[in-house]
């Protein structure tokens, strides 16, 4: 091999590994500091203004999204799909937040590090793969859900930082669960 010829290997050798770099490096790590509030921003036409939101408590719909492993969430940490992660629209990244599935009454935390669902209609939350999972939604795709923010423990902060569910919860009461569901139906959803 001639030395034109190794230095063309050598020089697309470089090339290639410096665009490798590019393609999976400099993601945020995974932490709870500091909590970014945000600016507002229009996506589609809507404007969203992310808030603190300290007693947030609402009902709605979950959606779950899992093909884009590897992306960067809207905080800049790695997407991991199996995680126990969501999206939300307005509030602080990251947040923790208690999702139930007002079908069957489970519960689950998640810690919200990304933005979305943003479609039109009554969707509040985008659960990864993960979380759609262990809250036992993911074959419906999209489930009635009623989600509010919460301070969970620090051993249960520090699990679904590493990836791993937080403690389970006890089910939703079922007369409790009627109640939700009845305020959902009578908002027209």
């Amino acid at each position: 091999m001639g030395r034109l010829a190794a230095t063309r290997i050598m020089g697309a050798a470089a090339a290639v590994l410096a665009l490798s770099a590019c393609a999976g490096g400099n993601y945020r790590p995974v932490s709870d500091s500091p909590l970014r509030i945000g600016q507002p921003y229009t996506i589609r036409g809507t404007t969203y203004t992310p808030a603190a939101a300290p007693a947030y408590d609402a009902l709605g719909y979950a959606s779950w999204y899992g093909s884009e492993s590897g992306n960067r969430t809207a905080n800049g940490e790695r997407f991991r799909p199996d995680w126990i992660t969501g999206a939300h629209t307005t509030l602080p990244l990251p947040t923790y937040v208690e999702v139930t599935a007002l079908d069957t009454g489970r519960r689950i935390i998640v810690r919200i590090n990304d933005r979305g669902p943003f479609s039109h209609g009554n969707r509040i939350i985008d659960l990864s793969r993960g979380a759609a999972e262990e809250l036992g939604i993911k074959v419906q795709g999209i489930a009635p859900v009623r989600v509010r923010r919460v301070e969970p423990s620090k051993k249960d902060r520090e699990r679904l930082r590493e990836g791993k569910p937080a403690r389970a919860l006890k089910p939703v009461p079922q007369q409790e669960l009627q109640q939700l569901r009845a305020r959902l139906s009578s908002r027209g959803h």
